[in-house]
């Protein structure tokens, strides 16, 4: 069976070498805003779903949370457990499957890591599991790119060349059958490989539809880190809050 894009990228050293670079510090500023409006206590179970190497879960669990990170990477599963604890844990998890029944008072699903899937069944599958693993009351935060500055960024920024580490990544950036997509072409040393990330695009009202369908109540939406009002032409994410 053919593997979709995000079971070998995400895998690959060239994924963690290029993004190496995000920010712990931004990661904890957003927690710390979300702990504040959730009114989350000590003690307060957390599903950080596609949580990569674990940056916003360490940030959660030093607010006193007791939190699991879930990602289909294993390398980053690996990376991420260097800082388990007894209140920090990490799993090998595939976000289309229910991970735990009625469970988490907060589910996250952070830095865009929704929308992968090539069919909207999955896209449903996934919400459904979402679902499930929360407690009654307990509330769902999906953090998504929001389209308007996402095109923006593609027409501005359509290409790119960085070198790291001696590595050269040339980036090409466009938007085609409703999706964000990059092509990556890495050249270290004689070897040259490609990857491609594909991301469907949403609306709000579109992201709306497809929790609402599975029984999440829509509560509020904000437009970037610091929970600013969301402005649909401007604001740079869609920070969209539910309820079970």
């Amino acid at each position: 069976m053919k593997q979709e894009w995000f079971e070998y990228w995400f895998d690959s050293k060239y994924y963690h070498l290029l993004y190496k670079n995000r920010s712990q510090d931004e990661a904890t500023q957003f927690v710390e805003y979300f702990v504040k409006w959730a009114k989350m206590k000590p003690g307060d179970t957390l599903l950080d779903l596609a949580c990569g190497k674990g940056r916003h879960s360490l940030a959660f669990s030093k607010q006193g949370l007791q939190v699991v990170g879930v990602d289909l990477s294993f390398e980053s599963i690996e990376f991420a457990k260097k800082f388990e604890t007894e209140s920090l844990h990490f799993f090998v998890h595939d976000m289309r499957r229910i991970f735990r029944i009625n469970y988490f008072d907060i589910v996250c699903n952070l830095f865009t890591s929704f929308g992968y899937f090539p069919n909207n069944n999955d896209n449903r599958l996934a919400a459904k599991a979402i679902y499930e693993c929360l407690k009654p009351q307990g509330f769902f935060l999906i953090d998504f790119v929001n389209k308007q500055f996402a095109l923006n960024n593609i027409h501005s920024t359509p290409k790119e060349h960085k070198q790291i580490q001696g590595i050269d990544f040339s980036i090409e950036r466009l938007f085609q059958d409703n999706q964000y997509v990059k092509n990556i072409q890495v050249k270290d040393g004689e070897h040259s490989f490609h990857y491609q990330e594909r991301v469907n695009s949403f609306e709000l009202d579109e992201l709306k539809v497809i929790f609402e369908k599975e029984g999440l109540k829509f509560k509020q939406v904000f437009g970037d880190y610091d929970f600013g009002e969301y402005d649909e032409q401007k604001s740079p994410r869609m920070i969209l809050i539910f309820e079970k």
